[in-house]
């Protein structure tokens, strides 16, 4: 098993490969970024932006992390703290490796309202 295969990787192997939301995440936007919820291990998370939440949304569609990032025009300055926050969820099973065949689509009817 390679580091970008973890959940629980660094952020450096966040930067490698593709990631998607967990197949048991479902999201709820809110208007300081989201609410995401984990059906596996019933854990909340908290964005705390709408950025944060287009870029996790976006990474399926992108090789990699950064990628993501710059497709979403995160400023350079900002990226340590998106990393942040991508770290953290993957740590906490939210975001995982996609598969490599596969591009997960998140529409709004998985969102929960």
């Amino acid at each position: 098993m390679t580091a970008a295969a973890s959940p629980t990787a660094p952020a450096g192997s966040l930067l490698t490969g593709r990631w998607q939301l967990a197949p048991q995440v479902a999201v709820r936007p809110e208007p300081f970024g989201a609410l995401l919820y984990h059906f596996g291990t019933r854990r909340l998370s908290f964005l705390k932006t709408r950025g944060v939440l287009a870029v996790v949304r976006s990474l399926p569609e992108h090789p990699d992390v950064r990628s993501a990032l710059s497709a979403a025009a995160v400023p350079d300055d900002a990226v340590p703290q998106y990393l942040h926050a991508l770290t953290a969820l993957a740590e906490s099973s939210m975001i995982v490796p996609a598969q490599q065949d596969s591009v997960l689509q998140v529409s709004p009817k998985e969102d929960l309202a």
